[in-house]
């Protein structure tokens, strides 16, 4: 897909996006630094270990980062929706990827090169505040996920995951559907626990009408009791 058909325009002229800081002048230079690629669902758009491609920014679409622990089993650390930044803490640190980065659904990438990166953006007072923003918000963010993923019982992770879910990505029009769909190992591995416990535990909330499960989508019918599991650990 072209830069045209994706509209760098609506990129830098969108208050809630990391480039829109950017100076008329820089603006215009960014358009021979930037590119778009399409990626499908359950594609990888790098790797662990891989060195980084460019500055990343999700334009549309939904990704999960995470890294393989014992016996090749995921750990999600984190879930982007569009605008977010991925795989940017390897480009500025200049060392390879510690995580992989991998489409939930049909998505779009844009890339910007390192060199402007480098040499222009971080040179932009507003752009290196919001990365260093960013930063410090997602430092504080795995904090309080690694105590909660090593001191709550698998019912407290899997409800913090739930409201975690909602929070990242919102509810459908009916106002209870999640707008993303995971599948159970999806979910176990965002929470830090088995398939078949993550299946367990979904079912005991159904039975307790805190949430509704059809297939891959789940409605939370009642927040309040999820708060509450989550908070109680």
């Amino acid at each position: 897909m072209s830069n045209s058909e994706i509209g760098i325009k609506d990129l830098v002229d969108n208050p809630k996006s990391i480039l829109y800081v950017l100076n008329p002048q820089e603006k215009l230079e960014l358009q021979d630094h930037i590119s778009f690629s399409h990626y499908r669902k359950n594609e990888y758009i790098y790797k662990e270990g891989d060195r980084p491609a460019g500055f990343l920014i999700l334009v549309d679409g939904k990704v999960k980062i995470f890294k393989e622990g014992v016996g090749g089993r995921e750990q999600i650390i984190r879930l982007e929706k569009p605008l977010g930044i991925i795989g940017y803490r390897a480009l500025l640190g200049n060392e390879p990827h510690l995580t992989s980065a991998v489409t939930i659904e049909e998505s779009f990438v844009c890339s910007v090169n390192h060199e402007f990166i480098v040499n222009r953006a971080l040179k932009n007072g507003d752009f290196s505040s919001r990365i260093i923003n960013k930063l410090s918000k997602e430092l504080g963010f795995s904090y309080s996920r690694t105590v909660s993923l090593t001191q709550k019982h698998i019912r407290g992770r899997l409800a913090e995951a739930l409201l975690l879910l909602r929070d990242i990505y919102g509810v459908e029009e009916d106002g209870v559907t999640l707008r993303i769909f995971l599948s159970r190992e999806e979910i176990a591995n965002l929470s830090n626990m088995t398939t078949s416990n993550a299946i367990r535990t979904l079912s005991t909330f159904g039975n307790e009408k805190a949430i509704s499960i059809d297939g891959r989508k789940i409605k939370i019918l009642d927040a309040s009791q999820l708060e509450r599991a989550s908070k109680i650990g």
